[in-house]
This record gives C-alpha cells, structure tokens and sequence, in this order.
C-alpha cells in the first residue's frame, strides 16, 4: 500500500505533519508512505530528527495552497502544489490514500474535481467520529461540506455514513439517524420532514428514526445525519466544551475521548478514493492518526463497498 501525506498542509508545517510521519512508521508496517512537499525542507526536517529519509519516499512539489487562498483558483494555478500533485497521484494508482490538514476548500474542491465524485453519488460529504457514554464510537455527517443539503442528498448522507461504519469502525449494522428537533415522525422543518420520509422507506441501511442532540452520546444510534450547516455547529461546538475541560484540568473517559487528536481527521467521503481532511491545527497524534484512517479505509474497501451500493442505488 502507498499512503500519501501532504506535509505542507496545516498551521504548523513542516514539524506537525513530519513528527506525524514518523510517528506513524510502526504502524504501517511494510506499507509506503509518500510525502509529498517541498523536497530540501523534508530532508532537512528528517536530518534534524536523525531520521533516515530512505524510510519513506519522497515527492518534491515546490509550491503550496495556503490556507487563505481561494480552493478552486489555487488547484488551477498551482497544478504542482502538494494537494494537487497529491490527488493526480490517486487518480494514476500511484497513490492508494491521501491525507492532508491544509487548506479544506481544496481538498474538498480537488476530492471532487480531481478524483471525481463516485457515480450517482449527488455531493461528497465530511464526517466525523464522536465517541458513546457505553458503546462504540458513532459518525457524524456532514460536517461542513454541503451547508444546504436536499432530503436526498441528505438520504445518500446515510447510506455514505452506514458504509464507514461498517468497513471503519467495524459496526456489523449500523443504526442511522436524523438529527432533528424531537423524536416524533412529521418533527423538523421541511427539510427535515421530506428527509425523514426518505430515510424511512429506505432499503440502503437501517433507520432508526429522528434522534435529538441530547442523545449524541447515549449509544442510541451509530450514524447522525444532518446539513453541514447544522453538523460544522455542531462539532464546533463539541471541539471547544473538549478544550474547557482541558483548560480546567478535568479528566473524564468519555470527555478525553472527545479529543479530536484520536481520530486523524475528517474522511471525504462519496469520492473514487480514500481521501482525509486533517484540522489545520493538527498535532502530530493527529497528524499520525489521520495517515491510519486513510490506510484503514483502502485496506477496509470503503470506496469500493460505497460503488457497489451506488451501483444499486435507485432514486426515490
């Protein structure tokens, strides 16, 4: 397997991504991973770590998408930017997952683009893992990618999200949601209402019915279903009571689980590749965990299992 990480993606470039690259090597075992990025800074970063730069490949793009430029101009006028040699690099097979934790416009804009969106899939998506009180973790999606999502655009946000849970988190069936208002059929607003009626007649995963935020935590369902309006809310929001716990010094299971740092990033999911997007303040735990997230989706198939299904999939 060959995992792509751009190490010129992230607030804190080069230390961050290389103290991430190399922390992943013992997991990776005979696995190539492939940093792609200004070639001098890597070896001079690898040298000071008196790390060998022959444990990894190394592939020099000399510019790259900073994280105030505008995603779709940027991939054009940077063709030779790490994210954009990185997603040409998938399409030619010479990559099998990419990870990156700079600029999120481009990685979702280059995903879509470059990569291209999977047949019959109506928009890509970005999920997330949240941890239960008692039980596996569960995903959240969208988190940020579609804002304005249609029922049926939300409808294959479930069927996005029931796949990685199945192949990534290893949940044999999982239990899909709506986030909504209340619990009771007919609850929400429109969109809401005509997603719910989707999802319940649906044969692509089992639906649970509507879920209240309440329950985020309470092992009642396996996949959330929301807008990306509503869902980047919403991990904002879960992301900043994690690091007020932490200013205050207060330990918990469930509260140190919410550390974003154990799940790598953020997978783009509903593309013809793995792809991770990393938070741009990543650490290298992040950084290291977002480069096994991608492995493990190549190694778990899930691209593939969300083609077939798409394969299958017939518009209501």
């Amino acid at each position: 397997m060959r995992i792509g990480l751009d190490i010129m993606g992230g607030d804190f470039v080069p230390d961050h991504t290389l103290d991430g690259a190399i922390a992943a090597l013992p997991h990776i075992g005979d696995d190539v991973l492939v940093l792609l990025g200004d070639e001098s800074v890597i070896r001079a970063g690898l040298q000071k770590r008196g790390v060998a730069a022959e444990r990894f490949e190394i592939v020099h793009t000399p510019t790259q998408i900073t994280m105030e430029e505008k995603a779709l101009r940027a991939l054009q006028a940077k063709p030779d930017s790490s994210i954009a040699v990185g997603f040409k690099m998938l399409v030619a097979k010479q990559l099998d997952a990419f990870s990156s934790a700079g600029n999120s416009g481009a990685m979702v804009a280059g995903a879509a683009s470059i990569v291209r969106t999977i047949d019959r899939v109506i928009r890509p998506c970005t999920a997330t893992t949240i941890p239960q009180e008692e039980g596996p973790d569960s995903v959240v999606l969208d988190i940020g990618t579609t804002p304005d999502a249609k029922p049926d655009v939300m409808l294959q946000f479930g069927m996005l999200g029931s796949i990685y849970a199945q192949t990534v988190l290893g949940i044999a069936e999982p239990r899909v949601c709506l986030l909504n208002v209340g619990t009771e059929d007919g609850k929400g607003n429109l969109q809401c209402q005509a997603a719910f009626k989707l999802m319940k007649d649906t044969p692509y995963f089992h639906f649970v019915g509507n879920m209240e935020p309440r329950d985020l935590f309470k092992n009642k369902a396996d996949v959330f279903v929301t807008d990306g309006f509503v869902g980047n809310i919403l991990i904002k929001q879960i992301e900043t009571f994690y690091r007020l716990f932490q200013k205050r010094h207060f330990s918990d299971p469930l509260i140190d689980r919410l550390n974003y740092e154990l799940y790598g990033g953020s997978p783009i999911l509903g593309v013809n590749a793995p792809v991770v997007l990393g938070h741009g303040i990543s650490s290298p735990t992040a950084i290291k965990n977002m480069v096994l997230q991608s492995r493990s989706m190549f190694e778990n198939k899930t691209t593939e299992k969300i083609n077939f299904m798409f394969e299958q999939y017939v518009s209501n």
